[in-house]
Protein backbone atom coordinates (compact mmCIF):
# COMPACT_ATOMS: atom_id res chain seq x y z
CA UNK A 1 0.00 0.00 0.00
CA UNK A 2 1.41 3.53 -0.89
CA UNK A 3 1.69 5.85 1.68
CA UNK A 4 -0.60 8.76 1.70
CA UNK A 5 2.25 11.08 3.80
CA UNK A 6 5.37 10.04 1.39
CA UNK A 7 3.81 8.60 -1.29
CA UNK A 8 6.74 5.78 -0.94
CA UNK A 9 4.80 2.33 -2.20
CA UNK A 10 6.33 0.12 0.92
CA UNK A 11 4.33 0.21 4.17
CA UNK A 12 4.07 -2.44 6.48
CA UNK A 13 1.19 -3.55 8.71
CA UNK A 14 1.40 -3.42 12.35
CA UNK A 15 -2.02 -4.55 13.43
CA UNK A 16 -5.35 -6.25 11.55
CA UNK A 17 -8.14 -6.46 13.34
CA UNK A 18 -11.74 -7.07 13.00
CA UNK A 19 -13.82 -3.83 12.35
CA UNK A 20 -17.96 -3.47 11.66
CA UNK A 21 -19.44 -6.15 13.26
CA UNK A 22 -16.79 -8.40 11.64
CA UNK A 23 -17.50 -7.33 8.53
CA UNK A 24 -14.44 -5.47 7.76
CA UNK A 25 -10.77 -5.46 8.27
CA UNK A 26 -8.85 -2.75 10.08
CA UNK A 27 -4.85 -2.52 9.33
CA UNK A 28 -2.87 -0.22 10.98
CA UNK A 29 0.38 0.69 8.76
CA UNK A 30 3.48 2.37 9.04
CA UNK A 31 5.83 3.52 6.30
CA UNK A 32 8.72 2.06 6.26
CA UNK A 33 10.43 5.41 4.70
CA UNK A 34 9.14 8.44 6.67
CA UNK A 35 7.69 6.14 9.47
CA UNK A 36 4.04 7.47 9.64
CA UNK A 37 1.10 5.47 10.43
CA UNK A 38 -2.05 5.45 9.05
CA UNK A 39 -5.42 3.05 9.43
CA UNK A 40 -6.70 1.45 6.32
CA UNK A 41 -10.18 -1.04 5.71
CA UNK A 42 -10.90 -4.10 3.87
CA UNK A 43 -14.00 -5.01 2.50
CA UNK A 44 -15.73 -7.14 0.39
CA UNK A 45 -16.88 -5.70 -2.67
CA UNK A 46 -20.66 -6.42 -3.04
CA UNK A 47 -23.13 -6.89 -5.78
CA UNK A 48 -25.51 -3.83 -4.85
CA UNK A 49 -29.13 -3.85 -6.37
CA UNK A 50 -29.47 -0.83 -8.79
CA UNK A 51 -31.84 2.42 -6.37
CA UNK A 52 -35.22 3.00 -8.39
CA UNK A 53 -35.66 7.04 -7.48
CA UNK A 54 -39.22 7.98 -6.83
CA UNK A 55 -39.40 10.08 -10.47
CA UNK A 56 -38.95 6.21 -11.86
CA UNK A 57 -35.16 6.82 -13.04
CA UNK A 58 -32.30 4.48 -12.12
CA UNK A 59 -28.72 5.12 -10.65
CA UNK A 60 -26.11 3.22 -8.75
CA UNK A 61 -26.53 2.79 -5.30
CA UNK A 62 -24.13 5.07 -3.64
CA UNK A 63 -22.67 4.60 -0.43
CA UNK A 64 -21.50 7.65 0.49
CA UNK A 65 -24.89 9.32 -0.38
CA UNK A 66 -26.13 6.64 2.33
CA UNK A 67 -23.47 7.53 4.73
CA UNK A 68 -24.26 11.61 4.05
CA UNK A 69 -28.13 11.20 4.61
CA UNK A 70 -27.16 9.61 8.13
CA UNK A 71 -24.62 11.86 8.89
CA UNK A 72 -26.52 14.97 8.46
CA UNK A 73 -29.80 13.47 10.93
CA UNK A 74 -27.23 12.40 13.58
CA UNK A 75 -25.53 15.87 13.37
CA UNK A 76 -24.25 16.68 16.49
CA UNK A 77 -25.42 13.34 18.41
CA UNK A 78 -23.70 11.98 21.34
CA UNK A 79 -22.88 8.33 18.25
CA UNK A 80 -20.03 7.19 17.81
CA UNK A 81 -18.22 6.57 14.09
CA UNK A 82 -17.78 3.16 15.23
CA UNK A 83 -21.78 2.55 15.37
CA UNK A 84 -22.47 4.50 12.67
CA UNK A 85 -20.53 2.62 10.04
CA UNK A 86 -22.30 -0.63 11.47
CA UNK A 87 -25.42 0.90 10.61
CA UNK A 88 -24.35 1.34 7.17
CA UNK A 89 -22.83 -1.82 6.79
CA UNK A 90 -26.21 -3.81 8.31
CA UNK A 91 -28.26 -1.53 5.44
CA UNK A 92 -25.28 -2.50 2.70
CA UNK A 93 -25.48 -5.99 4.13
CA UNK A 94 -29.39 -6.41 3.27
CA UNK A 95 -29.13 -4.73 0.21
CA UNK A 96 -26.98 -7.44 -0.89
CA UNK A 97 -28.60 -10.08 0.81
CA UNK A 98 -31.74 -9.03 -1.84
CA UNK A 99 -32.48 -11.58 -4.40
CA UNK A 100 -33.83 -8.29 -6.71
CA UNK A 101 -31.52 -6.68 -8.51
CA UNK A 102 -33.34 -3.50 -8.38
CA UNK A 103 -34.46 -1.97 -5.37
CA UNK A 104 -36.83 1.20 -4.73
CA UNK A 105 -35.55 4.48 -2.97
CA UNK A 106 -38.53 4.08 -0.71
CA UNK A 107 -37.17 0.64 0.97
CA UNK A 108 -33.22 1.91 1.51
CA UNK A 109 -35.31 4.99 3.47
CA UNK A 110 -36.83 2.70 5.38
CA UNK A 111 -34.01 0.64 6.07
CA UNK A 112 -32.04 3.63 7.73
CA UNK A 113 -35.20 4.85 9.31
CA UNK A 114 -35.32 1.52 11.20
CA UNK A 115 -31.14 1.43 11.67
CA UNK A 116 -31.74 5.27 13.04
CA UNK A 117 -34.60 4.45 15.36
CA UNK A 118 -31.88 1.46 17.00
CA UNK A 119 -29.07 3.91 17.29
CA UNK A 120 -30.80 7.42 18.21
CA UNK A 121 -34.44 8.64 18.41
CA UNK A 122 -33.33 12.46 17.60
CA UNK A 123 -31.55 11.52 14.55
CA UNK A 124 -34.98 9.26 13.55
CA UNK A 125 -37.26 11.89 14.05
CA UNK A 126 -34.79 14.43 11.79
CA UNK A 127 -34.78 11.77 8.96
CA UNK A 128 -38.49 10.95 9.47
CA UNK A 129 -39.14 14.82 9.15
CA UNK A 130 -37.51 15.26 5.87
CA UNK A 131 -38.84 11.51 4.25
CA UNK A 132 -41.78 11.49 5.51
CA UNK A 133 -42.59 15.26 4.43
CA UNK A 134 -44.23 16.19 7.49
CA UNK A 135 -46.33 19.20 7.07
CA UNK A 136 -47.60 19.95 10.63
CA UNK A 137 -46.71 19.79 14.04
CA UNK A 138 -49.12 17.03 14.44
CA UNK A 139 -46.95 14.69 12.17
CA UNK A 140 -44.17 15.43 14.41
CA UNK A 141 -46.69 14.84 17.83
CA UNK A 142 -47.73 11.44 15.97
CA UNK A 143 -44.31 9.74 15.66
CA UNK A 144 -42.79 11.27 19.24
CA UNK A 145 -45.94 9.54 20.51
CA UNK A 146 -45.23 6.59 19.25
CA UNK A 147 -41.22 6.26 19.50
CA UNK A 148 -42.67 7.12 23.66
CA UNK A 149 -43.95 3.63 23.71
CA UNK A 150 -40.81 1.91 22.48
CA UNK A 151 -37.18 1.19 24.08
CA UNK A 152 -35.08 3.66 23.64
CA UNK A 153 -31.56 2.56 21.49
CA UNK A 154 -29.99 1.73 24.65
CA UNK A 155 -32.33 -0.87 25.72
CA UNK A 156 -31.86 -2.17 22.21
CA UNK A 157 -28.50 -2.07 23.10
CA UNK A 158 -28.42 -4.16 26.63
CA UNK A 159 -31.38 -6.17 25.10
CA UNK A 160 -30.08 -10.21 24.37
CA UNK A 161 -31.39 -11.11 20.67
CA UNK A 162 -33.88 -14.22 20.93
CA UNK A 163 -33.04 -14.87 16.87
CA UNK A 164 -30.52 -13.67 14.70
CA UNK A 165 -31.13 -10.35 13.24
CA UNK A 166 -29.26 -10.48 10.27
CA UNK A 167 -32.75 -12.75 8.42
Amino acid sequence: MKCPFCGTPDTRVVDSRLASESAQVRRRRECVSCGARFTTYESPMLNMPMVIKSDGSRDAFDELRLRSGMMRALEKRPVSAERIEDAVNHIKRQLAGLDAREVSSREIGEMVMHELQRVDQVAYIRFASVYLSFEDIQAFEEIIHRLASEPTPEMHQRQVPLIDEES
